[in-house]
This record gives structure tokens, C-alpha cells and sequence, in this order.
């Protein structure tokens, strides 16, 4: 049935009611009216109003309830859906299996743009780190050579002034091994996710002070490259997170095999957050999740902590 004739429908059947009730109810009308047949009418009336706003409001429910999905649907978490009315041939039935069909595509577009948009940027930070390392690497390594030389031959007040300078030389050195090593990070390109992991969480608590805690599996089903990088940079994301904003003092990453899939835990101790402040960066957590078809779960209750909970699936031809 369509909309026009369920809401046709719904109002014939009130108005008939309310016919049936005057034509054969014991109620007559004087002229001019009595307050008690004025109050009756009007409490009739009332009825009546009561009666066609439930039936419709039963009728338009699934045009309600496709407003409110259509007010908090995110991209972002994908999988979000209406059931379809059992009146299969209804505009309300064909609105909502339009609108499904809608967030399909979209959701197949954002996720390879998305995933054009996160290749590029991989791309781009391979380049810069190779700059870095070849450019300002070497030309600081040269440096602190010109430094070495230049403090055994001079004099004694001078000498101390050089080793000075070598040194901030070398601390500003090992900063941009540092970096090259986070925007490219070639333990896992070499030795594989646990011990980039591995890797990442030390250099983290060297940096911080803050107490990493790892439970890495080693015996863990094959990851094609993308979903090994998803899970790195997420694991990246959520410590930078956990120093910068969370206010913990301590950190525990996991990473285990459950089901046909990998999954990584980042938990910490810290303030937690709010569902409506998620930032940049978690946002540009669930866009690489997006990348590789895997779930981000959010756990966080302001003053507990936050745990990051991300399920990255094995790709067939690796089972």
C-alpha cells in the first residue's frame, strides 16, 4: 500500500468512527448549543485528534525512523543499516532500500578514495624520509666530522665550545633518524609486525618515560602488507595519543590471532575521552581501518583510560 492511500486509510477510518457514533448515539444538538453538549462535542473532537495522530504516527514510523539514521550515519562506521517494512512494494519500503542502497555506494567510494588518499600519503612519507636520510643525514654526519676535527686542534676554551656544538649536532642527528624511522618504518618491511611493534613501543618509552607493557604473539596468521601497515600506523596513532592527550603513566599493547583475524589492543591508564571529541587522528585511525576492510572499537569512560581495539581480517589466500 502506498503512503498516500495508508494515510487515506487511516484518517477514513477515524472520520467513519466518529459517523458512526453520531448516527447512532442517543446525542442531539440544540440551538443555541448547551455547555454540556459543547463540552461533548469537544471531547469527541479530542478523541478524534487523539485517535488519527496514534494511527499516524504508527504509519509513518519508518519514515522516522530512516531521520534518524539519516542524522547520525558516519561514513566511518560503516555497516549501518535500515530493515526494510514487510510491505515490500510501499514508498516507504522503496525509500529505505533507496537510501541502503545509497550508503553502499558511498561507503565503497570513501573507502577507495580513502584508500588512493592513504597509499599517496605512504608514498610521500617514504620520499621525505629518503630525503632525510640521504640529504640532511649525511650533510649532519659531515658536519660533526668538520666538529671532531676542528675541537682536537683547537685550543682549550674554543675546544669545549666545539664539543658543544657536536653534540647538539648529534642529538639533532639522532632526532632525524628518529623521524625517518616513524614515517618510514623499515623493521616491519624487514623483520615483520611483531618486531616493528616491538621496536615502536621501546622507542616510545625511551621518548616518554611513560611504562610500556607488550603481550605480542608471535605465532600469528599471514598479513598481506596494507593490513600489516594498518595495524603499525594505528599501534603509532594510539601511543602518539596516549602521550599527548591521555595523561597516562602506563601503556599495554597486545597483539593476538582470534577467528581468521589479527587483532591489537592499545589500553591505557590515562583521562579517557569523550565520544564527541574524537579528533583528527582518530578519525585518520578508522580511515586506515576502512583501508583494510578491519573494525576500530573505541573503549573509553572519562577518568578510566581508553582502549583501542582494532580487528584487521586475514585475507582468504593467506588462511
Amino acid at each position: 500500500m502506498s503512503l498516500f492511500w495508508r494515510i487515506f486509510g487511516l484518517n477514513a477510518v477515524v472520520l467513519g468512527i466518529a459517523t458512526a457514533l453520531l448516527l447512532w448515539a442517543p446525542v442531539t444538538v440544540s440551538v443555541p448549543v448547551l455547555l454540556t453538549e459543547a463540552m461533548i462535542l469537544v471531547g469527541g473532537l479530542a478523541v478524534m485528534l487523539v485517535a488519527n495522530g496514534t494511527l499516524l504516527r504508527w504509519g509513518l514510523a519508518p519514515l522516522d525512523r530512516l531521520t534518524r539514521l539519516m542524522t547520525t550515519v558516519d561514513l566511518l562506521r560503516p555497516g549501518q543499516r535500515l530493515p526494510v517494512p514487510g510491505a515490500a512494494g510501499s514508498e516507504v519500503a522503496e525509500l529505505i532500500r533507496t537510501f541502503n542502497a545509497m550508503l553502499d555506494r558511498l561507503e565503497h567510494e570513501r573507502a577507495t578514495s580513502s584508500a588512493r588518499a592513504l597509499l599517496a600519503q605512504e608514498a610521500e612519507r617514504r620520499r621525505i624520509a629518503q630525503e632525510l636520510h640521504d640529504e640532511v643525514g649525511q650533510s649532519m654526519t659531515a658536519i660533526l666530522l668538520v666538529l671532531k676535527r676542528a675541537a682536537d686542534d683547537a685550543p682549550e676554551p674554543l675546544r669545549e665550545d666545539l664539543q658543544q656544538a657536536q653534540e647538539i649536532t648529534r642529538e639533532s642527528l639522532d632526532e632525524v633518524r628518529r623521524l625517518v624511522r616513524r614515517l618510514r618504518p623499515g623493521v616491519l618491511e624487514d623483520l615483520g609486525l611483531v618486531s616493528a611493534l616491538t621496536s615502536l613501543s621501546q622507542d616510545f618509552a625511551t621518548h616518554t618515560g611513560l611504562r610500556v607493557v607488550r603481550r605480542l604473539d608471535s605465532d600469528l596468521p599471514a598479513l598481506d602488507h596494507e593490513s600489516e601497515l594498518v595495524l603499525y600506523r594505528v599501534a603509532q596513532e594510539s601511543l602518539t595519543n596516549a602521550a599527548r592527550h591521555a595523561d597516562a603513566r602506563r601503556v599495554e599493547v597486545s597483539l593476538h590471532g582470534a577467528d581468521g583475524a589479527v587483532v591489537l589492543e592499545i589500553a591505557d591508564d590515562g583521562r579517557g575521552i569523550e565520544a564527541a571529541c574524537e579528533g583528527a587522528g582518530i578519525r585518520g585511525m578508522r580511515e586506515r581501518a576502512l583501508l583494510a576492510g578491519a573494525t576500530l572499537d573505541i573503549t573509553s569512560t572519562p577518568g578510566t583510560g581508553t582502549r583501542i581495539r582494532l580487528t584487521a581480517p586475514v585475507p582468504r589466500k593467506q588462511r
